[in-house]
């Protein structure tokens, strides 16, 4: 039966309602799966993004596999051969690099294993362009422990990073190596209003001031954004709610030119499955995209980067047409763009890092499960 004028106006209504709701439809995109783990000596399971030199050679890192089953650190070419740099024994070279890895200058490699070491609560490590392994410290749990998020180099050649864990109070830290590899606590979270549990790296601004995200604490307990200043002093810019603000922010941030502060949560938001969120330099936060859980995706577990037109682009662990996660652009207007939705097959799943983009507008990164053996993925979007 033909429906009447007033039933089609409705349903005329409904659709056009159902479309201003749902993402915009992606535009015309390329992926390619640059790797598949094996989950052999090659590596197994990439937690971390990846970072690109001047020649197209990507580093990163795997959290198991390798030789000895601890994990790896591994490059790229742009030909898209797999050499790995190290393989942790697992004891006190340490295991477990959930975090992404930094190079400096010289092509030194720089970063961090969650477990092994001296006390098996993780270290900071150095490998050379050629792979030889030096370790930096030995993490323990007076000084914090798990380093989950990686580390920093500042300009005056420090190490910076956070432990999820230890420190004065087993909140978790800032911390700081010198050159000689000597351990300083920037800042010992109290677990209270300060911030608890910060699993993400940091970014450092010009003046030598850190900036990161805590997991849990602040005013509501959800999270917060803090900033610590070159003396020592923390400051929280944002406490999360737990509501439609989000909640539990587990990834770092980014800084625009503005000094505004740009991230994700993993919960909260007006659905539940996290936000986008920007974090002004009057310390006003403002939610630019709410996840609704569907087609445009859920739990983003990663950070955002932003275009020179102030796009943003990130990943969700979940969600997309399939459930296995998606690449997504959010817009100066807030409308999200769902750029690929993983299938949970050869092309990946469940994709745990942030994206890197090249002079070419190209992304890239990794998934954590999926490819043509189930380990990860190393993965590249052109547009």
């Amino acid at each position: 039966m033909r429906p009447t004028g007033i039933r089609l106006a409705a349903i005329m209504a409904a659709a056009c309602l159902m479309a201003m709701l749902a993402p915009l439809a992606a535009r015309a995109q390329t992926f390619s799966t640059l790797y598949s783990f094996t989950g052999q000596a090659d590596g197994a399971l990439p937690i971390a993004g990846v970072i690109l030199d001047a020649q197209g050679n990507l580093y990163g890192t795997t959290f198991e596999g390798g030789s000895y089953g601890g994990g790896t650190v591994f490059t790229l070419s742009n030909a898209g051969k797999e050499t790995v740099l190290y393989s942790f024994i697992g004891s006190g070279d340490g295991a477990g690099p959930y975090g992404g890895v930094i190079r400096d200058a010289a092509g030194n490699i720089y970063g961090t294993t969650v477990i092994g070491g001296l006390s098996d609560t993780g270290v900071v490590f150095r490998l050379s362009e050629v792979g030889k392994y030096t370790k930096l410290y030995s993490v323990n749990a007076g000084d914090g422990s798990y380093p989950y998020g990686g580390v920093i180099q500042g300009p005056n050649g420090k190490i910076y990073g956070t432990t999820a864990y230890g420190g004065a109070y087993n909140f978790g830290t800032v911390f700081q190596l010198n050159k000689a590899g000597q351990e300083t606590n920037e800042y010992d979270f109290t677990g209270g209003a300060d911030g608890s549990v910060p699993l993400a790296g940091l970014i450092q601004e010009g003046h030598g001031n850190i900036y990161g995200t805590s997991a849990f604490g602040g005013a509501y307990g959800y999270g917060t954004v803090f900033e610590v200043s070159k003396t020592g002093k923390e400051m929280v810019l944002y406490s999360f709610t737990g509501t439609t603000d989000g909640a539990i922010p587990i990834a770092g941030l980014f800084e625009d030119a503005d000094g505004n502060f740009y991230g994700t949560t993993e919960y909260g938001g007006t659905y539940g499955y996290g936000v986008v969120f920007e974090v002004s330099g009057t310390n006003q936060e403002t939610v630019l995209y709410s996840f609704t859980g569907g087609a445009d995706g859920a739990s983003p577990y990663a950070g955002v980067i932003q275009d020179s037109g102030g796009n943003i682009y990130g990943t969700t662990y979940q969600g997309g047409a399939f459930g296995y996660g998606a690449v997504f652009e959010i817009n100066t207007a807030g409308q999200e763009t769902v750029l690929y939705s993983f299938t949970g097959g050869a092309d990946g799943a469940n994709p745990h890092a942030a994206l890197i983009e090249d002079s070419m507008g190209n992304l890239y990164s990794t998934s954590y499960h999926g490819g043509a053996y189930g380990y990860g993925t190393v993965f590249k979007l052109t547009q």
